[in-house]
């Protein structure tokens, strides 16, 4: 095994994914071992648990497997080109838009948390409240 390739194990202690979520996201296309040993065993790179970890952030924030698929697809894209030609220079900025679009849901996603988080808070501080009242 070369020293840029990393089994599962470690991947999965890296990005605090388990091995079965880690093998659920290789089911369904989101990330793919860049190899396997002669054994059998996947091995992954920097570049693997990279995507891992765009779908792990991805995840809290409700966003389906679909769009994480999309996401890195533009992201790919995006990356797998040099400067654009003059033609390219469209196709580019339409990535780019929907990279913007994904950063404006985000946005959204996580304002939508902190609402929910705020109740939360006032929830718990309520139960204590009542729970010193009680003891008074």
């Amino acid at each position: 095994m070369s020293s840029e390739h990393m089994q599962i194990g470690e991947v999965s202690a890296r990005t605090e994914l388990s091995l079965r979520t880690i093998r659920h996201y290789e089911e369904t296309g989101l990330v793919i071992p860049s190899a396997r040993s002669q054994g059998g065993f996947r091995l992954y790179t920097e570049t693997d648990v990279a995507r891992l970890m765009v779908i792990r952030r991805m995840k809290p924030l409700g966003f389906t497997l679909d769009e994480m698929r999309d996401l890195l697809e533009v992201t790919d894209r995006l990356d797998a080109r040099g400067t654009p030609t003059g033609a390219e220079r469209g196709e580019r900025e339409a990535l780019l838009e929907r990279v913007r679009a994904y950063e404006a849901a985000a946005a959204h996603k996580i304002e939508d948390l902190r609402v929910q988080l705020s109740r939360a808070e006032e929830f718990a501080a309520t139960l204590r409240a009542r729970v010193e009242q009680a003891r008074s």
